[in-house]
């Protein structure tokens, strides 16, 4: 099992409410701000104590590792547009729909050019890549320091979430040293079972790992992937060789950057290594291929090891799912995993082949009568 980021796992929890709440400056934080911050009590965006000051921001966006040399590539921010509170002071940070409630001792309140922000963490200053658009409406001011959770509620899905510190008890438990985690956003193909496999064949056991929250018209609702997975797991996988946890944080599509920040949260969570697919986290044409497969070298000491998946498809002249370093046969033997295909499929109500879904999978899918964001 791995060590976390930082060699230290952060627990950023109170054990008691502060009596003098009322007197304290009040921030409302949206849900993507709102998950961070748990991100960060639990332990998740270790070493991390809080949200990003101006010296780790400058470095996070210059070198991709905080001032203390950490690597570290995606910037943990907390924008507000007026000078709520000074430098010392105690606010707190509330969100109604997820009930956090957590202090923040302001340590810095500075200003970032948005410019360099969007072109070095995305590599591009276009308004339509996602990332940008978020740095542009970023709020005036940027607050620094560390947060404390007092509290928050109960959500939809919390029966899959697992701290940090729980999975490695987990993993301890079950007498898995090497762990290989696997991040999804959709219900598995034949494909994705057989990166995971694949990859599982070297380790003790597979952590899957999907990000669930926010969706945009046409995604798989979350409770659609699970069931798929919990079907997946159940009729083709060993008990004892995988398990599965959600992680609630927002995407970035920051491309090769990204990529490192997942592995982190995954680090994190106790995985020794982490698969990495073509264009992982990407967005439009912004990236190459393999931008996040080439960015690994850069972290010799990142603590995680990738574990890299070039293009994969069925080739039905092997008969067997294949990649670009195993199959010698042209193109036109090879069955594409295209996920736009099998939308189209889902959505008219049949069962894609079992080329390239188990027909368990797509039956779960079909269950429900609405299983895409509308």
């Amino acid at each position: 099992m791995s060590r976390a980021h930082g060699s230290k796992l952060i627990s950023r929890h109170l054990k008691k409410e502060p009596t003098d709440l009322e007197e304290m400056p009040v921030i409302e934080i949206n849900t993507d701000l709102s998950e961070d911050v748990l991100n960060i009590a639990n332990g998740v965006f270790s070493p991390l104590k809080g949200f990003l000051c101006y010296n780790d921001l400058d470095n996070v966006v210059k070198e991709k590792r905080l001032e203390s040399d950490t690597p570290w590539t995606i910037p943990i921010l907390l924008d507000y547009d007026s000078k709520v509170a000074n430098e010392g002071d105690t606010v707190l940070l509330v969100n109604k729909e997820n009930g956090v409630r957590a202090l923040l001792d302001v340590e810095d309140i500075y200003t970032y050019d948005k410019k360099t922000l969007s072109q070095e963490i995305y590599q591009t200053q276009d308004e339509n890549h996602p990332g940008v658009a978020n740095v542009n409406n970023m709020k005036q001011y940027i607050i620094g320091g560390k947060i404390s959770l007092i509290d928050s509620k109960e959500r939809e899905f919390d029966n899959y979430n697992l701290s940090p510190k729980e999975t490695r008890f987990l993993f301890k438990e079950k007498g898995w040293k090497e762990i290989v985690a696997f991040q999804t956003r959709n219900p598995p193909h034949i494909g994705h079972e057989y990166v995971q496999k694949t990859a599982l064949t070297f380790v003790d056991g597979i952590f899957i790992n999907p990000i669930i929250g926010k969706k945009k018209v046409g995604d798989f609702r979350d409770e659609v992937i699970l069931s798929s997975y919990e079907t997946l797991m159940k009729y083709y996988y060993l008990k004892e060789r995988a398990v599965m946890s959600i992680l609630r944080t927002s995407m970035k599509y920051a491309g090769p950057r990204e990529a490192i920040h997942h592995a982190i949260m995954r680090k994190n969570f106790g995985c020794t290594h982490f698969i990495v697919g073509r264009d992982h986290a990407g967005v439009g044409n912004y990236y190459g291929p393999y931008d996040a497969h080439d960015i690994f070298s850069e972290f010799p000491d990142l603590g995680i090891i990738p574990v890299f998946f070039r293009s994969f498809s069925r080739c039905t002249k092997c008969g067997s799912v294949v990649n670009d370093k195993i199959c010698p046969h042209d193109q036109k033997y090879h069955i594409n995993f295209s996920g736009t295909k099998i939308r189209e499929i889902l959505k008219n109500g049949d069962v894609p082949s079992e080329d390239i879904m188990r027909k368990e999978v797509a039956e779960t899918i079909l269950k429900y009568d609405k299983p895409f964001v509308e």
